[in-house]
């Protein structure tokens, strides 16, 4: 297996990973369009590739390696927030997959599926940090924040450090909710929480994310 490859600003920005955070993507509510990509996981894999991993075949194991390998250390990444576990959650993903690989049975697409174990993989590790309860505080005055960042969030690198200035189990639920398409019901069930826990720390990260983001962006002139 190769090492886990640097997430570019390309895929940080596709419609395919961020799809709320960009403001140009933000404008719309791009979630309520079913035809509309919302993770970087979508990717179709040819029932013949898959078969050809089931019985064994390391040439296709490794096409499939190679196809997800940037998506799930991505996303690892981001809730995580540091490489080295990302890298290791990578590697379990897809140690997992070579395992579990004849369990899958098409009752769903299958980046669905592996896309599921790269999640879990993410989270035990903020379980065993003992950083899921890592949140912004909870004051019971929380709506649904929607509305775009500030345009600085356009610029990768400022986005991918705004980021990491929020606690882990915030940073998780805006990017399950925003890049991942998650529900808060699905939100809820992943990080073993409530959906109301989901929509407050939508809520609350995306005004931090704002704010963050605001701090870092250059004067006007």
């Amino acid at each position: 297996m190769t090492a886990p490859p640097a997430p570019d600003s390309v895929h940080l920005l596709s419609p395919a990973s961020c799809l709320a955070l960009a403001p140009a993507l933000a404008a719309a509510d791009l979630r309520a369009d079913e035809t509309a990509p919302r993770s970087g996981f979508a990717i179709e894999v040819p029932d013949t590739l898959l078969e050809r991993a089931r019985r064994g075949d390391s040439a296709a194991f490794e096409q499939i390696y190679r196809w997800f390998e940037r998506p799930v250390f991505t996303l690892a990444l981001r809730l995580c927030g540091d490489r080295e576990e990302a890298g290791e959650a990578l590697q379990e993903t897809m140690l997992k997959l070579l395992r579990r690989i004849g369990e899958y049975r098409g009752s769903g697409p299958f980046w669905g599926w592996l896309r599921q174990i790269a999640i879990n993989e993410a989270l035990l590790r903020l379980r065993r940090g003992r950083r899921m309860e890592d949140i912004l505080p909870i004051d019971g005055h929380d709506l649904e924040d929607g509305a775009p960042p500030p345009p600085a969030a356009a610029d990768a690198a400022l986005l991918q450090r705004a980021l990491l200035g929020l606690p882990a189990a915030t940073r998780s639920v805006l990017w399950l909710y925003h890049a991942e398409g998650y529900t808060h019901e699905e939100i809820a069930e992943l990080m073993q929480r409530t959906p109301s826990f989901s929509k407050s720390q939508l809520a609350r990260g995306t005004r931090r994310l704002r704010a963050l983001l605001q701090v870092e962006e250059a004067p006007h002139v």
